[in-house]
């Protein structure tokens, strides 16, 4: 398996990254719910918007494996919290179903650690759903812990914050 940033250029892998935030937001959120949230146009801009470095400090990982042109793919961005302090964004990782349990995600949260670090931020967070527990458990695994809950303002999904501080 190999990670490396998402091609810029390439249409095909960014529309193929935004389709998998669809399907992202329909495991965690169900059928109906998440495929109605974001348009795919809007996921495609998402994308897009990632890789602007006018817009966002941030990158595309995709992971690659035999058989599969991209096995999974995760976002990251430095982000700004209210007290002007800069944190690293684990925005979405998913992983396609039949390369899950073969270590693709955590090559990617590892990746996407590495990243970030670079980029100097003290800590770094994801947002999940409080029922996505092998995705708590992969972070767990790496030493994140849950720093805050609450509802999704548009679904009212209970919500988790992770979070790895760097000592």
């Amino acid at each position: 398996m190999r990670i490396r940033p998402i091609d810029r250029h390439a249409p095909d892998e960014i529309e193929r990254v935004a389709e998998r935030m669809r399907l992202t937001l329909m495991e965690v959120e169900g059928d109906e719910v998440g495929g109605a949230l974001y348009t795919l146009d809007w996921l495609r801009d998402r994308v897009r918007w990632h890789l602007d470095p006018a817009a966002c400090t941030g990158e595309v990982f995709v992971a690659e494996a035999a058989g599969e042109d991209v096995a999974g793919h995760t976002i990251v961005r430095v982000e700004t919290d209210v007290l002007g302090r800069r944190f690293g964004l684990f925005s979405t990782t998913y992983v396609v179903p039949a390369w899950r349990r073969h270590g693709v995600a955590a090559a990617l949260l590892v990746h996407g650690e590495e990243w970030l670090r670079a980029h100097g931020v003290p800590s770094i967070s994801t947002w999940t759903s409080a029922t996505n527990t092998p995705l708590i458990a992969l972070y767990a695994r790496h030493g994140y812990s849950e720093a805050e809950r609450g509802d999704h303002p548009a679904t009212g999904t209970s919500m988790v914050r992770l979070e790895r501080t760097w000592r």
